[in-house]
């Protein structure tokens, strides 16, 4: 086993004797070993943050940029390195650790960019006669520190998502990981050691979630930005309703196959794979699948095929493509709902068995409307299918439910794609390929039960600051 991996306070490696043991979901070794901290440490965490607070939103553009330059750099130097720390402390196949890594290089590269250009606006206020020669300027400022809580499910990018727009703006952050997962974060705040930021510009803070309360409710951590299941989003939204609270909350993806479209062999590997990619651990792994009549009998046979052709087994090997699920305990709930909904009339077109963590990508179909695996979010590898008469009846569809994070439209039609984009209520509409389809420095967010604010560099940076107006007055415009 490794040695020890220290944790991060105001800048520092810290430790203590409260020692944490991560292991491998595929086979259950101990593949890392950390702490967690004290309380008191993360009292000095907190501490540093709001001391250091207005000399970071002082840094200048370039000091900003270039720490954030540096851990892009870093972490494509060891890219192999922390593919295969991704991989072993959450299971995922090191494909996609690998996609991982490269995504998290580019969400630094993008917040080094946006750093250099968060200038704000000029806006002419003489278009009211009495507001002759007054200009504004609207700039943006921190809210102050920011509380990142990151998930299980991308131990590293969903981190470089808290952390990159905060140090864009210059907010001292401190990051809160997943207790199963806590690694990635920890070599993230090794290469954040390596710049020239302030001490106290960042903290990662390994504690159990039951400690966390204390962290959300501190008066000096203004911004909470969590990424994790909605109970305890809501809950954190109803213990602070002062602060500005960013809720990432996961959903029900569904992916529309429309009436008129042509390539079914596309749409059935592709919703085959990212149902189960990250063994269905994802906000956006497609759930639904929602298929116009006409198209039913062709394309429900090649998605099965094309489930079934998955190659599942060891995360660390090349060809993996599902892996295992975060515990065992996850893998049992996905098996229990899929129990339920077969005990209710659900048919198993593919897969539907467990073995330790890990459950077979599975399709269903004649799923009752009100089963979990329809209604709520699996958060596994089972995908339910059903068919429906029209486009407009897809559509309906896909707004029924509590979610409305992201959603795929395969059509061909420009106009269908408009109508989409206009009916689904969803925050994002991808067409002519799944719902798991992100690039990050988009706007990634969603409505409903998916939560509140939007990721992405430039929409993570405005909710971390508030715009101020400054007005000039007698200008020769």
């Amino acid at each position: 086993m490794a040695d020890r991996t220290p944790y991060w306070i105001a800048g520092s490696p810290e430790t203590s004797d409260d020692l944490v043991d991560v292991h491998n979901p595929y086979d259950g070794r101990v593949v890392g070993q950390t702490a967690n901290a004290t309380p008191e440490q993360v009292e000095n965490a907190v501490a540093a943050a709001a001391a250091v607070a207005a000399d970071a939103a002082r840094l200048p553009a370039a000091a900003r940029a270039a720490a954030l330059d540096h851990v892009s750099r870093r972490l494509a130097e060891r890219g192999d390195e922390v593919a295969a720390l991704i991989s072993a402390e959450n299971g995922k196949p090191l494909m996609w650790a690998k996609a991982e890594l490269g995504r998290a290089v580019s969400t630094f590269r993008w917040a080094a960019e946006e750093a250099r250009r968060f200038s704000g606006e000029l806006m002419r206020l003489d278009t009211d006669p009495a507001a002759a020669g007054r200009m504004a300027v609207v700039r943006r400022f921190p809210k102050g520190p920011v509380l990142g809580i990151s998930p299980f499910n991308f131990p590293l990018n969903l981190v470089a998502h808290k952390v990159a727009p905060a140090i864009a703006v210059g907010a001292p952050i401190i990051v809160k990981p997943a207790p199963a997962t806590p690694l990635s974060a920890l070599l993230l705040g090794e290469l954040l050691a390596e710049t020239e930021l302030p001490a106290g510009m960042f903290s990662v803070v390994p504690i159990p979630n039951e400690r966390a309360a204390a962290l959300v409710a501190d008066p000096r951590l203004p911004v909470v930005s969590f990424t994790g299941s909605g109970p305890v989003g809501a809950s954190i939204q109803a213990a602070v309703p002062h602060k500005h609270v960013t809720l990432e909350l996961g959903g029900n993806a569904a992916a529309v196959v429309c009436g008129d479209y042509g390539d079914l062999d596309w749409a059935a590997q592709r919703i085959a794979l990212f149902s189960n990619y990250q063994a269905g651990q994802s906000c956006i792994a497609v759930q639904r699948v929602i298929v116009h009549r006409d198209q039913a009998a062709a394309f429900v046979p090649k998605l099965v095929a094309a489930v079934q052709a998955l190659k599942s087994g060891d995360p660390a090997a090349a060809d993996t493509q599902v892996g295992p699920m975060i515990s065992v305990a996850a893998a049992e709930r996905v098996e229990s709902w899929v129990a339920e909904a077969v005990a209710a009339g659900a048919r198993v077109l593919a897969g539907g068995t467990r073995d330790g963590a890990t459950y077979a990508p599975t399709v269903l179909s004649d799923v009752p409307a009100d089963a979990k695996v329809a209604c709520d979010e699996v958060f596994g590898p089972v995908l339910v299918v059903s068919t429906v008469d029209s486009d407009e009846a897809a559509f309906a569809a896909v707004n029924d439910s509590a979610f409305g994070l992201q959603a795929g439209v395969f059509t061909g039609n420009l106009q269908t794609a408009f109508t989409a984009h206009a009916t689904l209520q969803v925050g994002g509409v991808i067409v002519g390929d799944v719902p798991s389809f992100r690039a990050d420095q988009m706007p990634y967010g969603g409505v409903k039960g998916s939560g509140t604010g939007r990721e992405g560099l430039r929409s993570a940076m405005d909710d971390y600051t508030d715009p101020r107006v400054l007005v000039l007055t007698g200008l020769q415009l």
